[in-house]
């Protein structure tokens, strides 16, 4: 079993190419990766205060990713990789503050 699996499904009709190489992982998790390194970093220079109305926001981020996601696997439609990308971009955002307070939330209550 390859790896790489375990991270993306890398189909090559979903992912982008350069050079006639394909990224490892597809168009939409490139986007989650890509804002998942970008916020991780900029989180660890910028104090963010995280409120209820961020963590929303947070999730709301998320549901572009999950509808293209869900309406692609039920082939209601079929998406692109321009906006599996920009869907993940938003997406990776989204978990990121999500995963953040929630480990804000665990190390204040139960640590």
């Amino acid at each position: 079993m390859n790896l790489l699996n375990l991270l993306c499904h890398r189909k090559p009709e979903r992912s982008f190419f350069i050079k006639g190489h394909q990224f490892p992982v597809c168009a939409r998790c490139t986007g989650f990766y890509t804002t998942i390194i970008l916020y991780t970093v900029y989180a660890y220079f910028i104090p963010i205060v995280y409120t209820p109305e961020y963590v929303l926001l947070g999730v709301l981020l998320c549901v572009p990713a999950f509808l293209d996601g869900l309406t692609q696997f039920f082939e209601l439609r079929e998406s692109n990789n321009i906006l599996r990308f920009i869907t993940g971009l938003l997406g990776g955002i989204g978990l990121m503050i999500i995963v953040k307070f929630l480990k804000l939330i665990i190390i204040y209550y139960i640590l």
